[in-house]
């Protein structure tokens, strides 16, 4: 029974709240790394130094591309490509606002119930930090305003059975609980419902961090759920192995999020998605553990409840451990890039390839606005040669080749396996390349290209210094459709903006991430300047909505990789049939009739 009498501030002498240094690339103190109010870690952004000259730079030396360099070219490429204005500033709140948040809601029965389980926190910075993602509304409200409703306590288990223990309380108890990895979700897949009058915990997994086995024989390795990506692979490298799944969120999200959000990585052509790694899943549901009794490579023995897991996004249960496919560490890795006329040349280039079976672990192919873009990522202080010769490819290409700068595109590769291997697919992909009109462009832009993908990330929130919203979003599509998905929702995007009085113009690009023998992933990028607009976040809702729609009247999914979260479920019902929503419902029901994992995704 819920009783707020019994207070948050006599109930923290009955926890322990130690900062220690038990996993430093994934503090429990998040907001001491990580940045509470926008993406990634706190010492690393785009800022503007000198807006007379328009100089620009990116603050922070953990990503060598970069790293601290200044950027001459990103300020005029604002402006001029985004339609911007540097002079218009928007700085938000240098403060978590906490004195803006209520006292937290306890369940009495509950807490004595779970005292001495796990560590656990009442404190209002680590229930903000825990009440969002990603999204642009939730950094919005962040920033400029406050989240609608946020975890009533932080809970950190520590393995399994206090995952179980804590879970087992709060059927009794009548509590919601929403599963905590990395934060990464980009579709308010861990915002709290704003209606849920219950105790909410938030489930951090991330001091479950441990591989608990390998097998070396069998190249399988047993891992806790609240591991972060980059650490597993670092793990699991220093014994010569890797699992491969590298997600662009690969330095914050969480394996069991992976599993979660039925994930993708960037290398998924040699290493395959989430799905094509796991062998076995422990989940802990109010009807108590959900996993296969054996661990073989298959069975055939009804439905596979894997894929009742996968992709659940914490409606069902928390997932606490997970068996993965490894592989040892491969013996050549090497980047490359090509540059292409168009984007047209360039899909149907990688489509061959596809279809040839000759792709590498990675292959990217950007729209013109992005090859722009990566040419105002380039910092000044290039060495003199380095410029030089760069000036010499920029000649061949645009005067001797006759490539339209406004046309042109580029591709970055990543191949990755033996070295024969390696060698026979470069031999095979730059051929068919030369089909298609392509120009090598290097390992070092490649390697560049794909590095730079991480650091990518922290624009979102220079642009929302400057007055500008821009977001991303993603979708799957078949062959024949990519290249009027592609044109069909740019050309909805510029409408809907100006339907809704965006006088300047907005910003649209993609890119194809991910190619597939019937398909690829797309991966668009969209913003514009809202000062001066009334309620910019729902203009920003109705055009992405618009887009989506567009999307799917083009053949395209509802999403790739991002899942469905809350931002999405309107459009499940365009996705699925009434038997198949009936059918998730039902699954729900019976796994979760109390509603105890309360996070409202999906449906």
């Amino acid at each position: 029974m819920a009783s707020n009498n019994f207070t948050a501030e006599s109930i923290k002498m009955n926890f322990t709240h130690e900062n220690t240094d038990k996993f430093k690339a994934y503090p429990r103190k998040r907001q001491e790394v990580l940045r509470w109010k926008g993406w990634g870690y706190s010492d690393c952004k785009f800022e503007i130094v000198n807006e007379q000259q328009k100089l620009a730079r990116f603050k922070g030396s953990r990503y060598p591309a970069l790293a601290d360099e200044m950027l001459p070219k990103l300020g005029p490429w604002f402006e001029d490509r985004c339609d911007a204005d540097l002079s218009l500033q928007s700085p938000s709140r240098e403060r978590m606002n906490i004195e803006d948040y209520p006292e937290p809601i306890v369940n009495e029965d509950f807490v004595k119930l779970v005292e001495g389980v796990g560590i656990a926190s009442f404190d209002t910075e680590d229930r903000v930090v825990h009440g969002h993602g990603q999204t642009i509304f939730e950094i919005f409200d962040l920033r400029y305003n406050k989240l609608a409703r946020i975890p009533d306590i932080v809970m950190w288990p520590q393995c399994h059975d206090d995952v179980v223990k804590i879970v087992e309380a709060a059927t009794k108890f009548n509590v919601c609980v929403i599963p905590f990895g990395g934060g990464t979700t980009v579709s308010g897949a861990v915002a709290c419902p704003e209606n849920e009058t219950r105790m909410i915990v938030s489930l951090d997994m991330t001091d479950m961090n441990k591989i608990l086995w390998f097998d070396e024989e069998n190249l399988l390795a047993h891992v806790e759920a609240g591991i972060v990506g980059q650490d597993l692979e670092k793990k699991l490298y220093e014994f010569g192995f890797c699992t491969g799944h590298e997600p662009d969120s690969i330095e914050f999200s969480t394996l069991g999020g992976w599993v979660a959000t039925r994930a993708s990585g960037m290398k998924k052509n040699v290493y395959g998605n989430i799905e094509d790694l796991v062998v076995r899943i422990r989940m802990v549901t109010p009807q108590g553990l959900m996993e296969k009794r054996c661990q073989v490579p298959r069975m055939s023995a009804g439905p596979d409840i894997h894929h009742m897991i996968l992709g659940s996004e914490g409606i069902l249960g928390v997932v606490t451990e997970v068996t993965l496919r490894i592989r040892p560490l491969p013996e050549a890795k090497t980047y490359g890039s090509v540059v292409f006329p168009n984007f047209e040349s360039g899909v149907h280039c990688l489509r061959e390839i596809a279809l040839k079976k000759c792709a590498p672990a990675s292959i990217r192919l950007m729209d013109n606005e992005q090859f722009l873009f990566g040419q105002a990522l380039k910092a000044g202080s290039s060495p003199f040669w380095t410029r030089i010769m760069d000036y010499i490819k920029a000649f061949y290409i645009t005067r001797i080749k006759g490539f339209d700068p406004k046309e042109m595109c580029v591709t970055t590769l990543l191949f990755e396996g033996s070295k024969e291997v390696t060698q026979e697919q470069q031999q095979k992909v730059y051929h068919i390349v030369q089909k298609y009109g392509g120009i090598p462009a290097g390992e070092t832009n490649g390697k560049r290209g794909y590095t730079l993908t991480y650091a990518i990330a922290y624009l979102r929130d220079f642009g929302l210094e400057m007055s500008y919203i821009a977001e991303s979003f993603e979708t799957s599509v078949p062959w024949d459709r990519v290249l009027d998905l592609c044109r069909n929702v740019k050309i909805e995007i510029f409408r809907k903006c100006k339907d809704f009085g965006v006088t300047r113009r907005p910003f649209v690009t993609c890119r194809v991430t991910q190619t597939y023998d019937a398909g690829a992933c797309i991966y668009f990028y969209f913003g514009f300047l809202y000062h001066g607009l009334p309620n910019p976040l729902h203009i920003y809702e109705e055009v992405e909505n618009a887009a989506r729609e567009e999307v799917l009247r083009n053949g395209g999914s509802i999403s790739h990789h991002h899942g469905v979260g809350k931002i999405r479920k309107q459009f499940l019902s365009k996705t699925l049939t009434d038997a198949g929503i009936n059918a998730l419902k039902g699954l729900k029901n019976a796994i979760d009739p109390q509603n105890i994992f309360g996070v409202n995704n999906l449906l």
